[in-house]
């Protein structure tokens, strides 16, 4: 079946392994892959795919509603995949005003232009969808809580016979919203757009809520990149607090897997959670990938724990996140593919391998080059 397909933010991190995995998958569908190139969006990310018939990139931004309203039409768009997003907690505790613009009133205008479009065709809404991917973190946090007399982590009826778990509560598709940062907050908002869409004009809409993602491509302000890299150059490990908050993370490949199988087996309406039930501390988490990335580099075993820098920790920051995925895997039959130690092991080697990628990134140069190229487009 021919299909045009508009993947938003499609040159960041979650979006580039989407837009490579679609283009690759069904050559038959055009992709349409939509990036403002802000700092987190680097099209080096899709050098592979660049130039395969099937794969159009196009620089706009969502919140211009006219120019969403071109793109849609003339693309002749039936079916969007909204991952285009501020989503650094930290930039939206310095600038929220950003965060609303783009996750709010970007995702608005980007509804409100695909409503239009397709409310002029003969068909309607019929075989069209609108898919919003978000984040577990519009739920608030959970509590780090266990059984009496049984110490975290441990094994919960929600989590695979390996994983372990720091609570006996986790996030359902059915847990009440309850964001707590300016990023947070941006995403629930777009969430309840988009289901006011499908409520009241009977657009086809869905939306996922997702665990962290780790893997290839990551911009390095975010946990797992920012330490490999430290760590190869010697620089502090800056962990918040005592690094106790816990956080569920998945492999960005089995994120992308989900949204294909979303995106083309999944119900109108519904809310789809992803996680990876593997729930890690932070500290633990840094520990494992200090220990791998000494292991890589030749290092002594622990060599690079020194690095650690305890700091002032995050304004509002949640203690725990935990998704519940057994509606996707009932449901969908979707499944993480890998083991958190070979998806960690993979990723360190991913960006020791790609130290050129890296230093591109953290010089800015990517950015300078997207400015002069597109400045008079």
């Amino acid at each position: 079946m021919k299909r045009n397909i508009l993947i938003t933010g499609g040159a960041g991190f979650i979006g580039s392994h989407v837009v490579r995995l679609f283009v690759n998958k069904y050559p038959d569908y055009n992709i349409v892959n939509l990036d403002k190139l802000t700092y987190a969006g680097n099209l080096a990310n899709l050098k592979d795919i660049e130039s395969k018939p099937n794969y159009t990139f196009v620089k706009a931004d969502i919140a211009d509603l006219d120019e969403m309203r071109r793109i849609v039409n003339e693309y002749k768009i039936d079916g969007i995949i909204h991952l285009a997003a501020e989503s650094h907690v930290d930039r939206s505790i310095k600038d929220p005003f950003t965060f609303a613009r783009t996750n709010v009133m970007g995702t608005l205008a980007l509804l409100q232009a695909a409503k239009e479009y397709w409310e002029t065709l003969t068909e309607k809404y019929e075989g069209k969808l609108f898919y919003h991917i978000s984040t577990d973190e519009v739920y608030g946090a959970l509590e780090m809580t266990h059984p009496e007399g049984v110490p975290a982590p441990f094994t919960t009826k929600a989590s695979s016979n390996d994983d372990m778990a720091y609570g006996t509560e986790f996030f359902l598709e059915t847990t009440k919203y309850n964001p707590h940062s300016p990023y947070s907050a941006s995403k629930a908002s777009s969430d309840h757009f988009v289901r006011a869409y499908h409520d009241t004009y009977g657009m086809p809409t869905l939306v996922t809520n997702c665990s962290n993602n780790y893997g290839p491509y990551q911009f390095p302000e975010k946990l797992i990149p920012l330490f490999i890299n430290n760590i190869r150059n010697r620089k502090p490990l800056p962990v918040y607090g005592k690094g106790e908050n816990v956080r569920d993370w998945l492999f960005v490949e089995d994120h992308a897997r989900a949204i294909d199988l979303i995106f083309h087996k999944g119900k109108v309406a519904e809310t789809y959670n992803i996680g990876g039930f593997n729930e890690w501390k932070n500290i633990d988490l840094i520990k494992v990938i200090i220990k791998t990335v000494d292991r890589l580099l030749g290092n002594p075993e622990g060599y690079s724990e020194e690095l650690i820098t305890f700091v002032t920790d995050r304004l509002g920051h949640d203690m725990r996140y935990a998704i519940d995925s057994r509606k996707l895997q009932s449901e969908l039959g979707w499944e993480p593919s890998l083991q958190f130690e070979e998806g960690i092991e993979k990723t360190v080697r991913w960006y020791l391998d790609n130290q050129e990628w890296m230093d591109n990134i953290t010089s800015g140069d990517y950015e300078r080059y997207y400015d002069e190229m597109y400045k008079n487009r």
